[in-house]
């Protein structure tokens, strides 16, 4: 059996890892293909994939370090006769909410280069102060210089809150980053990470050599770990654990190649041996749950997503499409692709188990007053559904619906306000949050279920109707009459029918019908 290691768990640092007996899955290979195909790349992966080891990966092979690869793909293929310069910069730290504060970063940082190559400047504005940094080091080492940037986009999405911040810094990235543009023959090669794939108009406008790989197949598991990678380099972690419930749980990010799981989930899991959500949990995506309610976006279409390339990018200040918005942050993943006569065709859906419930639990929160009381529902969901006590979780929606702050449906305030798509999405929700196989707008010969629920060896399919007050069946008579139930009998599970009517007056449930089929 294969030894245990130690987990890296938030280790950012090559050297620490390899010297130190932890796990590391061996990157080295994409490195050696970036740079032998090319010299100028951007890469965008959500947050906690691993972008910055990799970064101080590719630092650590330029500078030519090579007893670190030892046993690695670029033991063999680096080219170790020649060494290069690294200017790196970081912008995972700091506060980029201030006025002026982007600037004061990049000079400090700006400054510890300059220490580390002996230079001093004569410039006080950074952009300058770079390109002479650039040509400086270049002249002192005999090499150009290779630039990598790490978080590159942090210092506009942390001041999203406050627009006018958020733009200042964004035109003045622009200007840094075009010094890489203009100063191209000295330069070696570059790599550029974030979060966020902002337009070429609005930051890349002087960066435009860039060759974008976030969507290259050839580099869809650079970062991040493959099937491959769990059950060869961590194999001594796997006993204890089921493996298809780790596959649920964590893998399923998608850029066009293979799929691959969290790094940061799978440390955790391994560390503590329990299936949790670890990743969605280190940071609360507030801004997030406001622009799925400012785009009245219904829960249940989260799964099903259509986008192309173009939408994919269309990522801005002023223009946040909520696809791009969510694929980018890693709420949401690629699920299929179409190709129509060279018009590519993207479905979006959750990527795993954790997003899809912690994203849902999430909303249930933002949806009610600030209280345990979605907590509180959730639990009695479950167990009200599991005794199949109907009656008490008609209880439990109508508790929830009636906890919904009036403001909710002040229209003049921009708030989710009267589509009907909300109600649904209520419902939908509180099952996914418990992390229940949900199906929502099933298709068959008739027509288009609203939503199966798979829970406990049984079935659930519901109809939802608006009307104008009192409950008058017609949810149940829609059932029964499409004959949904049939497409489910094969499974040879008990099936439910329930038909829920919302009042258009009272904002709430007034019918709540159940049948066997």
């Amino acid at each position: 059996m294969t030894q245990r290691k130690k987990l890296p768990i938030g280790i950012q640092t090559l050297s620490q890892i390899l010297e130190g007996n932890y796990y590391y899955v061996d990157k080295t290979a994409f490195a050696v293909r970036l740079v032998d195909e090319g010299k100028h790349y951007f890469l965008s992966r959500p947050r906690r994939f691993g972008k910055s080891l990799f970064l101080d990966t590719l630092k650590e092979l330029f500078e030519g370090n090579k007893a670190l690869f030892t046993g690695l793909v670029a033991e063999q293929d680096w080219d170790w006769s020649v060494k290069y310069p690294v200017l790196r910069f970081s912008f995972g730290s700091g506060n980029f909410k201030e006025i002026n504060y982007l600037a004061q970063n990049i000079a400090a940082q700006l400054d510890n280069l300059e220490q580390q190559f002996n230079q001093q400047s004569v410039y006080s504005t950074c952009p300058e102060r770079f390109r002479a940094l650039i040509q400086a080091v270049e002249q002192q080492a005999g090499q150009p210089v290779v630039i990598l940037i790490d978080e590159y986009d942090k210092p506009i999405l942390d001041a999203l809150d406050s627009p006018e911040i958020a733009r200042a810094n964004r035109d003045f990235l622009r200007g840094f980053y075009s010094t890489i543009k203009d100063y191209d023959a000295h330069i070696k090669f570059s790599f550029l990470t974030g979060v966020s794939k902002f337009s070429k108009v609005s930051l890349f406008s002087g960066l435009n050599n860039l060759n974008d790989i976030t969507l290259d197949e050839r580099y869809s598991a650079l970062c991040g770990y493959t099937d491959q990678d769990i059950d060869t380099v961590f194999a001594a972690e796997l006993p204890g654990l089921e493996r298809d419930e780790i596959r649920a749980w964590y893998n399923g990010y998608n850029w066009l190649g293979e799929g691959v799981y969290n790094p940061f989930d799978i440390l955790l899991l391994f560390d503590t041996r329990k299936f949790k959500n670890y990743w969605f949990e280190t940071g609360t995506p507030t801004f997030l749950i406001h622009a799925l309610q400012k785009a009245k976006v219904q829960t249940p279409q989260l799964n099903q997503l259509l986008s192309n390339d173009e939408l994919l990018s269309s990522f801005d200040i002023d223009q946040m499409a909520i696809e791009a918005l969510m694929f980018q942050t890693g709420y949401l993943t690629i699920k299929q692709v179409e190709n129509l006569d060279d018009n590519y065709f993207y479905t979006l859906g959750y990527p795993n188990r954790e997003v899809y419930q912690s994203l849902n639990g999430s909303l249930l929160q933002y949806w009610s007053e600030p209280s345990s009381a979605p907590i509180v529902n959730r639990k009695n969901l479950y167990q009200a559904l599991k005794a199949n006590d109907f009656e008490r979780l008609k209880t439990i929606f109508q508790a929830f619906f009636a906890s919904i702050p009036h403001q909710w449906y002040d229209s003049s305030k921009g708030l989710i306000a009267h589509y009907e798509g909300f109600y649904a999405s209520i419902f939908y929700s509180h099952f996914a949050a418990l992390g229940m196989e949900t199906i929502v707008e099933d298709s068959s010969s008739l027509g288009r279920l609203d939503m199966a629920v798979k829970f406990n060896q049984h079935i659930y399919l519901f109809e939802f109707k608006v009307i104008e007050n009192s409950g008058e069946g017609k949810a149940l008579e829609q059932l029964k009459a499409k004959h949904y139930a049939d497409k489910y009998k094969a499974l040879g599970l008990p099936i439910y029918l329930i038909g829920v009517e919302f009042s258009k007056e009272s904002r709430n449930v007034v019918g709540f019908e159940v049948e066997p089929a």
